[in-house]
């Protein structure tokens, strides 16, 4: 079933003939789909090394290239940033009669999604996590302050999406307890600067050995924005023992955690009802995400 309007089919036939036409030194390799619960790309793995994305949504060509070229970009820097593995660029895939968007290879990492492994208790997964936020945030951004609509920017700019999705959202959770939890969130004040974040740390995107975190596999968002909205995992991923280690770990003050508690709810409730049928997983991560969010706030 298909998640979006205008979304692309693409077969491993389509694949071969983009290689073959575009990057014939790997057009005898074998292609393998990958699956995934993501929702911005198909991925194609080829070999054993790489994996090549493809855009699900047919988009502005002109719009759809700079994303791509930015996620190779973002891939680039962060490259050897830190301990933990994260794709590296490999090439740019042009628009073609397969597929008619522009597209792009990167190194495959091996490892455990976390989303297989029970690792939501984890301190030393915590920990990890930190230590990779803290590095990203640690770059230097050069002047440069949040661009676009996406998240990390101003939460009041997604108050009528917030809105109309928990709308949407009644016969999946309280609608009233949403409702009051986001408009306590969303009237937060911003002190924080800007600086470079990943900006999508969902368990799909994280690798891990059963313990420690390994990898992050899906750097696409990285972006300059304000720093809570890394704070995701605390709540769709880490229990709360490692929740608090993961905020520790970070020396988090309370406005950053609860704007960061802002930004998880606006992703999270975006998702709840929209992938419903189309993607049950997401959809389900994002009602533990909520319930998680609304526990906190009682507590």
């Amino acid at each position: 079933m298909m998640m979006h309007a205008n979304q692309i089919e693409l077969t491993v036939a389509d694949v071969r003939t983009l290689l073959r036409d575009q990057l014939p030194q790997w057009s005898d390799s074998e292609i393998r789909p990958v699956s995934s619960h993501g929702t911005v790309a198909a991925l194609f793995r080829i070999g054993d090394d790489r994996v090549a994305r493809f855009p699900l949504v047919r988009g502005d060509s002109v719009e759809v290239e700079a994303e791509v070229r930015r996620e190779l970009d973002a891939a680039r820097r962060l490259a050897g940033l830190t301990r933990f593995a994260t794709p590296e660029p490999v090439a740019l895939g042009e628009p073609a009669p397969a597929y008619p968007q522009h597209w792009a290879v990167f190194t495959w990492l091996d490892g455990d999604v976390v989303t297989s492994a029970d690792v939501s208790g984890s301190v030393e997964l915590a920990r990890d996590l930190a230590e990779f936020v803290t590095q990203v945030h640690a770059m230097p951004t050069e002047g440069r302050t949040f661009e676009g609509d996406h998240r990390g920017g101003v939460l009041g700019d997604h108050d009528a999406w917030v809105r109309h999705s928990i709308d949407n959202s009644r016969e999946l959770m309280d609608a009233a307890a949403l409702t009051q939890a986001w408009e306590e969130l969303v009237a937060l004040p911003r002190e924080a600067p800007d600086v470079w974040c990943h900006q999508d740390l969902m368990p799909g995107n994280l690798l891990t050995d059963g313990t420690h975190l390994t990898g992050v596999i899906d750097v696409g968002m990285l972006g300059v924005a304000d720093p809570a909205v890394d704070l995701q995992p605390a709540w769709n991923l880490l229990e709360p023992v490692a929740r608090q280690a993961f905020r520790d770990a970070l020396d988090v003050d309370d406005l950053t955690w609860e704007r960061g508690r802002a930004w998880a709810f606006a992703q999270a409730i975006g998702c709840l009802w929209y992938y419903v049928e189309t993607n049950p997983p997401m959809s389900q991560l994002a009602r533990t995400t909520l319930a998680a969010l609304l526990d906190e706030s009682r507590g």
